[in-house]
């Protein structure tokens, strides 16, 4: 009887570790600052800023295109809000070239998104 619960418990904890993953960091940035669902991070440069940000939502059926798409908005708000907020404007950023990750963790429901990118000093 304690082999088939030991067997039972082996079983459960590779099952709930095999439902999670984690969205990958995608530059060193510490994510000190946040906002709704969101926490990120900037290091500014002398021609503009690198931001990061970890967006995580809980859902009952995965949607990872609506939670990609958030990440990368939020992203794109908060570089042009950090931009309004130094009285300054940067280029356009190209959304082809935010780098991002996805994650879900099955046991909780929240899927998680990293995302990365560069704003250049107009």
């Amino acid at each position: 009887m304690k082999s088939i619960c030991n067997a039972t418990l082996a079983v459960l904890v590779v099952m709930s570790l095999a439902g999670c993953a984690s969205a990958q960091r995608q530059s060193d940035i510490a994510l000190d600052r946040s906002a709704p669902n969101t926490d990120y991070g900037i290091i500014t440069k002398p021609d503009g800023f690198e931001i990061e940000v970890e967006y995580a939502r809980y859902q009952f059926i995965p949607e990872s295109e609506a939670i990609a798409t958030a990440c990368k908005s939020q992203l794109l708000a908060l570089a042009y809000q950090y931009a309004d907020s130094e009285k300054r404007q940067i280029e356009p950023i190209n959304e082809q070239r935010i780098s991002f990750s996805m994650g879900r963790n099955g046991l909780s429901g929240t899927t998680t998104c990293r995302a990365h990118g560069v704003a250049i000093w107009k």
